[in-house]
């Protein structure tokens, strides 16, 4: 009896040795059962947790009466020995069981202590584990938190926080889909083991597929089994993904993405799982919108460096040459355009015409001009409205030179000054580019620069034009007026000086001299007297019905050089005096430098009168065409002032209508058109 009695104490020593403690839970167990074995005298001891772990003997007899007790939860004997179960605050955690044939109540006792000391052991571990598995989660949550404190750049951002998921939640995919507001698609940003879903641009409407269910729903969403299930993104078969689980980025309530991972094995998401990725989510979605408000305020602060830069270059270059230049080298860079070009309003013509390129040079060298309101830049024109082309090569355009250069996608704005359309800013790349609303409101605002700085560079080159244009029109009046006047004084002081000593017929020369040459200064002076009513606006047009036949007989008068051709029911509103002027210029200059006879005729269309002045003469030399309206130019033969054409087209224009040249089969041809007169 002594001897039990010492082994008895032995035993349960073993059991409550304070240094099974420092074992862990599979240690502590094995350890258990071979004390259990000794203190009981057992041949065999086995311990079963609930989860299915054992520990000890492996018999199968012993180990299905350790189940029997784990389910009843009470003491279970048999043939094959005793179990008794691990209960630590009314949960069973497992099972002991001893082989024994005769069980005292003493080794019941002992072997409940076993179990006590076993379920003691797994509660630890179980607290222990918990414990670990709460420190582990909020060490991969601050890993995310780490990741969107040291990333500003969304890119980065993104794609070291999908990194991070993976390896937290040891999972073969991770992507996120940031919410598009304006066509309300979740729109593939950043993945991780799914790279093509970004490179295809996958789009995902709200509410539709997978992701679209879990912004829609702003819950998370567990795809056990995807080959069964409602996906959109084809992608996700494609690349062998079996389970999913998604969750939404949501700010204040509101989705602005989903945040999904994936395996490429059948996995059972667990709500630990749910719960760290929502946690991961929701950190995400304060990174995201951090990282956003960030590139906002970088974006302002680009784009006001960018128009400071335009608008440097505007105060720095007075010639608009120079500052085309200039302008269209910054504006390239800012864009990332491989093209950048300045079309500029012909009001003449109301046509665009090429100034500038770069990158596009083909085009003002060509003299490109493109009606308002006809392709694309004469669309902005028109609109007076940013206008992107995405797809040149699918879109209406009258310059070939486009095309032929491979510019794939066109961005352009109107260059608007005093609220009047002067000319076009367009940008282009040799790929297909979407331009965001943010290239548009900046381009606008360099064209708004632009537009100002290229009006004051007009307005420089105005000035020194009419300076210079003050200076050869003193100087030219000056000589055409000195040598008249010359000959009227030098007539006049013979005939003062030496009246007595010369013949009647000397007389009469001398005369005759000084009267062609004062006539000369008369209307030299006159056409200066025109020139500065016409400069200064002065010039009133006061029109009356007249017979278009009548006035042009009329203002030829008795000349018979002169054939008149008009149709004699032709009534027109007109300024007779202007028109006078006009057509006694033409016909002037027909007979300085043309051939006889001269025609006068005169046409009525929509509303149109034209009236022709034509000549059998050689015509006007090409190299003097471009510069033929400007003021004191003459043909080689150098009569007259040179004045004449530059007065008829400014009363032309002062009566609402224009003065053209057309080179004709035979000699020169001018046409006055006036519309709305007839």
């Amino acid at each position: 009896m002594g001897n039990g009695g010492s082994t008895r104490h032995s035993g349960l020593r073993a059991v409550v040795d304070p240094r099974l403690a420092e074992l862990d839970l599979g240690e502590l167990l094995e350890e258990l059962t071979q004390r259990a074995c000794a203190a009981l005298d057992a041949t065999e001891c086995a311990i079963v947790l609930v989860d299915g772990p054992g520990y000890g003997s492996s018999d199968p007899a012993l180990l299905e009466l350790a189940q029997r007790s784990i389910v009843c939860g009470e003491v279970v004997t048999s043939a094959d020995g005793t179990a008794v179960p691990l209960l630590a605050r009314s949960a069973v955690h497992g099972a002991v069981a001893a082989r024994m044939q005769h069980l005292a109540d003493e080794e019941l006792e002992m072997l409940q202590l076993v179990a006590n000391r076993a379920a003691v052991g797994v509660e630890h571990y179980n607290s222990l584990e918990a414990e670990r598995l709460a420190r582990r989660r909020l060490e991969n949550v601050q890993s995310v938190t780490d990741a969107a404190l040291a990333h500003l750049d969304l890119h980065d951002l993104l794609n070291e926080l999908l990194t991070r998921v993976r390896t937290i939640l040891a999972v073969d995919t991770a992507a996120i889909l940031l919410l598009d507001e304006e066509t309300d698609e979740l729109v593939a940003r950043a993945a991780n083991g799914l790279e093509e879903e970004v490179e295809a641009g996958v789009r995902i409407p709200v509410g539709l597929g997978f992701a679209g269910r879990v912004a829609a729903d702003r819950r998370p969403v567990v795809l056990p089994d995807v080959d069964h299930a409602d996906v959109l993104n084809p992608i996700l078969r494609e690349k062998g993904i079996k389970s999913m689980l998604g969750v939404p980025l949501l700010v204040e309530g509101g989705p602005i993405g989903v945040l999904h991972v994936g395996t490429l094995t059948p996995h059972e998401f667990t709500k630990d799982d749910v719960d760290i990725l929502q946690l991961v989510a929701d950190r995400t979605a304060l990174a995201i919108e951090h990282a956003r408000a960030f590139e906002a305020e970088r974006r302002v602060r680009r784009h006001l460096e960018y128009v400071q830069a335009v608008t440097d270059a505007a105060l720095t270059h007075l010639e608009l040459d120079d500052l085309l230049e200039e302008l269209l080298i910054r504006i390239r860079p800012i864009l990332g355009a491989d093209t950048a070009a300045v079309l500029l309003l012909d009001e003449d013509t109301n046509e665009l015409v090429a100034r500038a390129a770069k990158g596009l040079e083909e085009e003002v060298e060509a003299g490109v001009r493109i009606p308002v309101g006809g392709g694309f830049a004469g669309r902005v024109a028109a609109e007076r409205r940013p206008v992107i082309l995405p797809d040149v090569d699918h879109a209406h355009v009258l310059n070939p030179i486009l095309r032929e250069k491979g510019i794939k996608t066109l961005l352009g704005v109107p260059l608007i000054a005093r609220d009047e359309v002067i000319g076009v800013l367009h940008v282009g790349t040799l790929y297909h580019h979407t331009f965001a609303e943010d290239d548009v409101q900046l381009l606008q605002l360099v064209a708004e620069r632009a537009a100002v700085a290229i009006e004051r560079a007009r307005l420089h080159e105005e000035t020194v034009a009419l300076d210079d244009l003050q200076r050869s029109f003193v100087a030219i009046a000056s000589h055409e007026l000195r040598t008249p006047a010359a000959s009227v004084y030098g007539a006049l002081a013979t005939l003062r000086g030496r009246a007595g000593e010369l013949s009647d017929e000397v007389k009469h020369e001398l005369s005759e001299v000084a009267w062609q040459e004062a006539d000369r200064m008369r209307r030299l002076i006159e056409q200066l007297l025109d020139l500065s009513r016409l400069d200064s606006g002065r010039v009133r047009v006061n029109v009356e019905p007249v017979n278009v036949r009548d006035f042009l007989t009329a203002t030829a008068g008795a000349r018979s050089d002169v054939l008149v051709e008009a149709d004699g029911a032709v009534e027109a509103m007109l300024d007779p005096l202007i028109l006078e002027r006009v057509v006694t210029n033409l016909v002037s200059n027909a007979q300085a430098y043309g051939k006889t006879p001269i025609r006068l005729t005169a046409s009525a269309k929509g509303g149109t009168l034209t009236l022709v002045v034509e000549d059998e003469g050689a015509g006007v030399p090409y190299e003097l065409v471009p510069r033929l309206f400007n003021r004191f130019v003459r043909g080689s033969e150098g009569h007259g002032s040179g004045l004449g054409l530059a007065i008829a087209r400014a009363y032309t224009r002062a009566h609402g209508g224009d003065l053209r040249y057309a080179r004709a089969k035979r000699g020169a041809r001018f046409e006055v058109v006036l519309p709305g007169t007839v």
